[in-house]
């Protein structure tokens, strides 16, 4: 893995040689650990050239619009599994034969349901506090109510931490909605699959059931699987970084969920939907679009482009189909929000402006408007971003604790006063 090496050179000081590392697929990586000898560390604000660790789970070329999970292509997966398939492939690094796929859906279904002191522990929120708030409250809540899997040096822990995690995600994001809306919570059902007990969840109260359609529970499903992991993005790292120091699976997964929260991560769908309400009516739109041109002007076209993704995001792709069967099976023709929506799409598809620049639009500009049409509140989006990544939290939480780790602690370049004296007289 190491047959390669680099030389720093520092002007007076002989050369420093470092090991090149070669992973499967990517670019090679210099490992600097040993700068720490020299009294030398580097400089690298958001880790933009920085591997912070070895992993097999997910690999992301961002120029050529790539994402595999294990291996496996983002789109194949969407196509052709269901999000509970690729949970086992996240978790185990292979997939399930249909034996082990019966025996880890039936292991979810009967994880699904929560303690039930934990619903007054809704109780404490004001009804309109933010769902995000209520689920990182009531997430690192859980080791208080499932203490007995917490030893994480412990493999069957970790699995059963794994399992809870996953199969009590749904369960908990719904429970969030309904406080928020005043209504009874609703138990989940084994007999429905995990998207449908979702939308069961969120949709059905005691007073009428009703029948869950297979398209938006295919839609419900496409979303978490293209949700479940993104490589080493801001929440993961924090969840690594809180599973570094030994805290337990309950609390790294609430401290996601607080990373996930911010709109440059996991608030990007909500905030495509705010930008929509900002510009109003598609008659605005030629007013924006040339505002976002406009380098000078802070307004930003969110939901088109991607941070990692230099070229499509391959997730789009799949996310704009799925778009496309929801608004049918919904019949939704006169929404004015949707159809600016689908008006800036067409702009983004064959504007040359954007062409250029491969300012596509991503998978939360079409999640955003799925979840609309479907009925979900803006405040919920992240919530079920969330739920969808948690497989991947604690995929590589797991992944992490497995093998030798250290404990994470990022240096820094100070530049703040150098030693100095309190003042004898300070009256």
């Amino acid at each position: 893995m190491a047959d390669k090496k680099a030389q720093l050179i520092i002007e007076g000081n002989a050369p420093v040689e470092l090991p090149v590392l070669t992973g499967t697929v990517g670019p090679d990586v210099i490992d600097v650990r040993s700068l720490t000898a020299t009294g030398r560390f580097t400089f690298d604000p958001g880790f933009m050239s920085t591997a912070s660790c070895e992993s097999k789970i997910t690999y992301i070329d961002g120029d050529q619009g790539i994402l595999l999970h294990r291996g496996y292509p983002i789109e194949q997966l969407a196509e052709q599994s269901d999000y509970l398939e690729t949970c086992y492939l996240l978790l185990n690094g292979e997939l399930p034969s249909k034996e082990e796929k019966a025996q880890f859906v039936s292991t979810i279904k009967n994880h699904t349901m929560v303690h039930e002191q934990l619903k007054t522990f809704f109780n404490g929120f004001r009804r309109d506090a933010h769902p995000m708030a209520i689920m990182c409250g009531v997430v690192g809540a859980l080791s208080a109510f499932y203490h007995d899997s917490l030893d994480i040096n412990n493999p069957q822990h970790r699995e059963v931490s794994a399992m809870r995690l996953v199969a009590k995600m749904p369960t908990i994001a719904a429970m969030t909605y309904k406080y928020s809306m005043g209504q009874p919570m609703m138990y989940p059902r084994n007999d429905l699959n995990y998207a449908e007990n979702f939308l069961h969840m969120m949709f059905n109260t005691p007073c009428e059931i009703k029948p869950i359609s297979p398209v938006l529970a295919k839609a419900m499903d496409k979303i978490f699987i293209l949700h479940a992991d993104h490589e080493q993005n801001a929440s993961t790292s924090t969840v690594r970084l809180a599973g570094s120091s030994g805290a337990n699976p309950f609390a790294c997964i609430a401290a996601g969920i607080a990373a996930l929260w911010g709109p440059a991560h996991g608030g990007a769908n909500e905030a495509v939907l705010a930008m929509l309400d900002e510009i109003g009516d598609v008659s605005n739109i030629d007013k924006f679009i040339a505002k976002a041109k406009d380098k000078n002007d802070p307004f930003k076209l969110m939901g088109f482009g991607h941070r990692v993704y230099k070229n499509r995001d391959p997730r789009a792709t799949v996310m704009k189909q799925t778009c496309d069967e929801v608004l049918g099976e919904l019949g939704i023709t006169n929404d004015p929000q949707l159809e600016l929506a689908m008006r800036l799409e067409e702009i983004a598809l064959t504007d040359p402006y954007f062409k250029e620049r491969n300012l596509y639009p991503n998978v939360d500009f079409y999640s955003g408007i799925i979840l609309k049409a479907i009925g979900i509140p803006t405040s919920m989006f992240t919530v079920i971003f969330a739920l969808a990544r948690t497989v991947g939290w604690i995929s590589h939480w797991k992944e992490m604790l497995s093998g030798p780790y250290k404990i994470g602690r990022p240096r820094q370049l100070y530049t703040g006063y150098e030693q100095r004296d309190l003042p004898a007289n300070r009256d």
